[in-house]
This record gives C-alpha cells, structure tokens and sequence, in this order.
C-alpha cells in the first residue's frame, strides 16, 4: 500500500472535520412544562406578538429566521453578538424588515420575553 500524499491526508482531514462539525447537535429547548413562571409569561408573548414570523420551537425559518438556540450562539443571523442587549434593541427599534414591537409590548412583556427565549 502506498502512503497518501500530503495533501490527500490534508484534503481528508478537513473531510472529516468538517463532517464533523455537521453533526453537531444542538441542545432541544427548555420543555414548556419546566419553564419558570417568568419565562411562561415570556412564551404567552412570544405566541402573542412573535409566531406569525418566527418558530421558536423547530430551528427552520418562517418569514423571520428561526429564534431556536438564539442565545446558544455567538452571533445573530446579522453578525450582531448574541447578547440581551443586542436581541432586546432589535425587538424594540427593528432590524431590516422587522418591525419595531416596543410600542406593542410593556417593558415587563419584553422582559419576559427575552427570559424566554433563553430557553430556547
């Protein structure tokens, strides 16, 4: 047998790294039934004022992008860091073609939602 050429082995590592990496899995989100009386609240909004657009239970796109592991990521769909301050700006003010909704939601609400979209 003869032994792979350097880039062959390169070309193969890469394969499986990235195969890899394919399979990540991301962790399922916080079943309802566990959900903090807060994060609950948060969930009534988010079925409220968020599911016409976005899933948050199924990471596949609606109109918006899916809102499922939001926070078990580094950045947001828009490169913006994955971070309370960034997500909560978006949801008041709107980014692109979301609408802002902080004239829709009490302080208390964007709050509740934004605990429950942790859970995610």
């Amino acid at each position: 047998m003869r032994p792979l050429a350097p880039a062959m082995l390169s070309a193969g590592i890469a394969l499986m790294l990235a195969a890899a990496i394919g399979c990540i899995k991301i962790p399922p989100p916080t079943p309802l039934s566990e959900l903090t009386p807060q994060q609950t609240r948060g969930y009534y909004v988010f079925q409220q004022t968020c599911l016409q657009c976005h899933y948050d239970r199924v990471n596949q796109p609606l109109a918006g992008p899916t809102l499922r592991s939001l926070f078990k990521k580094q950045y947001l769909d828009n490169g913006e860091p994955a971070n309370d301050d960034r997500v909560m700006s978006i949801i008041t003010y709107g980014f692109g073609t979301m609408p802002a909704m902080g004239a829709r939601m009490s302080p208390a609400e964007r709050d509740d939602l934004l605990a429950y979209l942790h859970t995610l």
